[in-house]
């Protein structure tokens, strides 16, 4: 850091430029005076913390100055830079979707909001608003296109005690060519079979054994056909397609407590909703008079 030696002048009049001090240097002294002027403001209760005179370096960078200034001022700037990535909606998991509000059986539900770009780079269109419920404790974990997972791997949910989950939103293209405003059921592109063979090393990074399927049954909610397994050793999984894309919910247990969480991790499995065509352009009218 550079020092110098301060003239009458210039100690009277603390803007007067010293010679020899770079202008970067100037310019972190005014943010300290700053600085002790909101700690000073605190009176003579202020925490020492805030009233001890700070000093920069020259080359002091945003985040040095952010870790320097009192913790009140500190969290505030950080928290308006959260709350502007957050309106951007680049990086999955900034948006929350999560209910405030537990339902009556304990879970919490998870409504994709939107807005919420994820982690699929440039070109995708808006994602229906798919939904699922989780117990008290599982919390929504970084995704970004850079995951190991793919593009395709829209939200992670994770539990220390029970497991973690996964959502997969993948173009139908990769199975059968389609227009662009097709809108494919799940059983026009093939059987449960194709399906979980198709996506598993995806989802596990490792084909599927030819034992490795324990159950599977389908079912049908709002006019759309889902595909559902259970698949050594402790993996739910559950599946449909909307419009030209696939979604899936990929469920792991946390092996040594699945006899405990079993049922938890099932009604999360069952739980899984895609709005279908129709409703999803209706979320999205919705939406878009709200925001006009």
């Amino acid at each position: 850091m550079l020092v110098s030696q301060r003239t009458a002048f210039q100690a009277g009049n603390p803007e007067a430029p010293v010679k020899g001090v770079h202008p970067s240097a100037r310019r972190d002294a005014r943010i300290q005076r700053a600085v002790r002027c909101r700690a000073s403001a605190g009176g003579p209760d202020a925490p020492q913390q805030q009233q001890e005179q700070l000093v920069f370096e020259p080359s002091s960078s945003r985040r040095a100055i952010l870790l320097s200034v009192p913790p009140l001022v500190g969290s505030a700037l950080l928290q308006q830079n959260d709350e502007a990535r957050a309106i951007q909606g680049g990086t999955a998991g900034r948006i929350p979707g999560q209910s405030k509000e537990p339902d009556e059986n304990g879970f919490y539900t998870y409504t994709r909001p939107e807005g919420k770009s994820g982690g699929h780079g440039v070109g995708w269109s808006e994602i229906p608003r798919y939904s699922f419920k989780v117990p008290a404790g599982w919390e929504e974990t970084p995704v970004s296109i850079a995951d190991l997972g793919g593009t395709e791997v829209d939200l992670r949910y994770n539990s220390k005690d029970e497991g973690s989950l996964q959502i997969v939103v993948a173009p139908i293209l990769r199975f059968i060519d389609v227009g662009y405003n097709a809108n494919v059921k799940i059983s026009e592109i093939g059987s449960p079979e194709k399906i979980i063979k198709g996506f598993a090393p995806e989802l596990y990074k490792e084909p599927l054994e030819d034992d490795a399927v324990m159950e599977q049954w389908t079912e049908q909610h709002d006019g759309l056909d889902y595909y559902y397994w259970r698949l050594k050793p402790y993996k739910l999984v559950a599946a449909t397609a909307v419009k030209n894309r696939v979604f899936i919910i990929s469920i792991i247990s946390n092996n040594i407590k699945w006899r405990k969480h079993e049922q938890d991790l099932r009604a999360i499995q069952k739980s899984f909703r895609v709005p279908p065509m129709e409703k999803a352009f209706a979320q999205g009218a919705a939406a878009s008079a709200g925001n006009a």
